[in-house]
């Protein structure tokens, strides 16, 4: 079982897997939610970031023990550990960003101050409405920021764009730093489509292009450790730390280039769309 999509830390596992695995106990968690503008993921209590979850994601805790909660993301299966104080108390969501990135302001002037910053993906659960704010329990955020749960965008490949020239970071998944598949999966996840978090999971995606075949617009492309999405024929998109950024790059030297540095060669092209 892959440990990254297995809800398994040695010590508790989800009810699901009794009877496919041996643990200490099992459990069927509790929901939280994510209460900070990004919570980063981590493998261990004082591990590396594998991942960010963004402000309203919903997180199923198997496991709190010093200060840390083992667990699950609810949006892509993911697991590891989250700081105990980046998370509230589980809350139905009727919203979402589907702006680049947006704030929660005091009230509902634009002169007045953020509360918090958001990034596209964030979930929020919205009370009231005015002339140009929605209310929520937070705070105030501007109407043409948010969308209603189900309201998606057309095109991931435009979506993909909105990011470009978004830093680079490793396990990034908000406005402020992304990584190949971060942005990947915050262009299908703000189009309704399911997406894994990892390159290599994504690969899963689609179906499978014929090596000879012409690129069409939102197909995905993989490296080992890296994945790109083709605008169109002759062009593709990428967080990449080449460039230390969400880049354009041509799709036929774009290869070359990361062949001569050490990446290797395409290993998949599927086709999403």
């Amino acid at each position: 079982m892959d440990p990254r999509i297995t809800p398994f830390n040695g010590r508790v596992a989800h009810e699901t897997l009794r009877g496919k695995l041996e643990a200490p106990s099992f459990t069927l968690g509790e929901g939280a939610q994510v209460s900070v503008s990004a919570a980063d993921l981590r493998a261990s209590s004082d591990g590396p970031r594998l991942r960010q979850l963004l402000f309203g994601d919903a997180f199923l805790v198997l496991e709190r023990q010093e200060g840390f909660a083992f667990g699950q993301s609810q949006k892509d299966g993911y697991c590891g550990y989250i700081s105990e104080d980046q998370l509230g108390v589980e809350q139905a969501v009727t919203h979402w960003v589907a702006s680049p990135a947006s704030h929660i302001y005091k009230t509902p002037k634009v002169q007045a101050p953020e509360v918090l910053s958001l990034s596209m993906g964030a979930r929020l659960a919205v009370l009231s409405q005015g002339e140009k704010f929605f209310e929520t329990p937070q705070g105030f955020v501007p109407k043409h920021h948010l969308r209603v749960l189900g309201n998606w965008h057309p095109d991931p490949v435009a979506v993909a764009q909105i990011f470009l020239g978004t830093p680079y970071l490793w396990g990034g998944n908000t406005r402020s730093g992304l990584d190949c598949s971060g942005l990947v999966q915050a262009a299908l996840l703000a189009c309704g489509m399911a997406c894994p978090s990892d390159s290599d999971l994504q690969q899963s995606l689609g179906k499978s292009l014929a090596d000879k075949a012409p690129l069409k617009r939102g197909d995905l492309l993989f490296w080992k450790g890296h994945v790109a999405m083709a605008i169109n024929a002759d062009v593709i998109i990428h967080a990449n730390a080449a460039s230390m950024s969400v880049v354009v790059e041509n799709a036929k030297t774009a290869p070359t280039r990361i062949l001569a540095a050490g990446g290797g060669p395409i290993l998949a092209r599927r086709r999403i769309l």
